[in-house]
């Protein structure tokens, strides 16, 4: 069917990151004529940013463990993996000469760690497919014809497609090209979008100055965290986080906050009691502290007897007064349920990745607009969410996927810029 679409077929896909690029990738193989637009001087900028750390391209757990990860989008996600699965993307990765292997917690990672090598092989490819690239240019809407608009340094362009890709991203880190300007536009249009939140996000407690100044930045190894979330449900995940001047962030962190948020965002806040010592059972505990401690101080005592120094220490001391402090039992039960209140998300442009963006029931099976015929949207700015892990990368790189099967059924159709102008000059 691909082979017999004519050649000048325009293709308009908005926005560099992994979803769009793979949109790109799928449509050039099929002989589309693609170009991908950006607001800023170079694709794929999240993307390195990701990898900074070592790029965690996807995660080798059991595919039923793997969807469950996308909670209330289980499902959709589900449907979008059936055609590129963590497995695929190994292989896609492969396929572009960059080995990778399985890390100790089950994540997948390229060889060298690295997303640059990575990226630069991806573009060399696509640019090879014949996928031009026009950078700066920032995208503002569709004019009364349904022509997309672009801001550029040399000022606003207009550009006819026969179909359109938004691949526009979320709101974190805005400094990198994804700043959520869109979502008035597209809700001008009619397409229905859920705000754009925190996901994966530090949350606050408020410290004393004294806590705050002594042990921001210092990590907390082996703690668990539990609460109860919105269904009564009680939670509770081992790991680490790390205090931060305004609460607590980290991997752990990270792996709670869509329950945490919502929790938080029904009552207002969200109370958690830390272990510091997941690992000793109250009994335990409860004979380390109370056990007699001589001259020495507590903290001596505590990092003597349990371990317990640091920011674990200063924990301790932050949430217990004089009197509990002289309280070997008060002492042993904070230590096994530390309790801190989160009052906020950290600002949305701080957050990993975000949660909301255009509900997947204003879309159809292919990830069309049911509002604006011939415009598709793929990867964060769609309201979905995951963990981190490779869950994001995976499912945002999929949904291009999918899109970009969907416009080339519709290309196949012959529905193209007729049909958005025609819907456009019907408003």
């Amino acid at each position: 069917m691909h082979a017999s679409l004519p050649p000048a077929l325009d293709v308009a896909i908005v926005g560099g990151g992994p979803a769009g690029l793979m949109a790109a990738e799928v449509l050039s193989s099929a002989g589309i004529r693609v170009d991908l637009f950006d607001g800023k001087a170079s694709v794929g900028r999240k993307f390195l940013l990701a990898g900074k750390g070592g790029l965690n391209l996807t995660h080798s757990e059991a595919a039923p463990h793997f969807i469950e990860r996308f909670r209330e989008r289980s499902d959709d996600v589900a449907r979008w993996l059936a055609g590129f699965d963590a497995d695929a993307l190994r292989a896609w990765s492969h396929g572009l000469g960059i080995d990778t292997f399985i890390g100790s917690s089950g994540r997948v990672f390229p060889s060298d760690l690295k997303a640059a090598p990575l990226l630069r092989a991806w573009l060399t490819r696509l640019r090879a497919a014949g996928v031009r690239f026009h950078m700066h240019h920032r995208w503002t809407g569709w004019d009364a014809d349904g022509q997309l608009c672009f801001r550029t340094p040399d000022g606003d362009v207009v550009r006819p497609a026969a179909v359109t890709l938004l691949a526009l991203g979320g709101a974190s880190w805005p400094q990198l090209g994804s700043d959520g300007s869109w979502t008035t536009l597209l809700e001008s249009r009619g397409v229905a979008v859920s705000p754009l939140r925190a996901a994966n996000c530090g949350f606050d407690v408020a410290w004393s100055n004294h806590f705050a100044q002594r042990h921001a930045g210092v990590p907390l190894k082996n703690v668990r965290i539990g609460f109860t979330d919105m269904n009564g449900r009680s939670i509770s995940r081992s790991g680490e986080c790390l205090v931060s001047a305004s609460g607590l962030e980290g991997s752990l962190i990270y792996a709670l906050s869509a329950a945490l948020r919502e929790r938080l965002e029904a009552d207002g806040f969200v109370d958690i009691a830390l272990d510091l010592l997941p690992a000793h059972e109250s009994a335990r505990v409860l004979a380390e502290a109370a056990h007699p401690r001589g001259a020495r101080s507590l903290s001596s005592h505590l990092a003597g007897r349990l371990g317990i120094n640091g920011a674990k220490a200063g924990l301790l001391f932050e949430v217990l007064d004089k009197a509990a402090l002289s309280d070997p039992a008060r002492i042993a039960a904070t230590l096994k349920a530390l309790p801190l209140r989160l009052t906020a998300t950290r600002p949305v442009a701080e957050a990993i990745s975000t949660a909301g963006g255009v509900t997947l029931e204003s879309l159809d099976a292919d990830l069309m607009c049911k509002a604006l015929p011939g415009v598709f949207c793929a990867g964060e700015m769609l309201d979905w969410e995951a963990p981190t892990g490779g869950y994001l990368l995976t499912a945002g790189m999929a949904s291009g996927r999918v899109a970009a099967a969907g416009m080339l059924r519709r290309l196949a159709a012959g529905q193209g810029q007729a049909a958005i102008q025609a819907a456009f000059q019907a408003e």
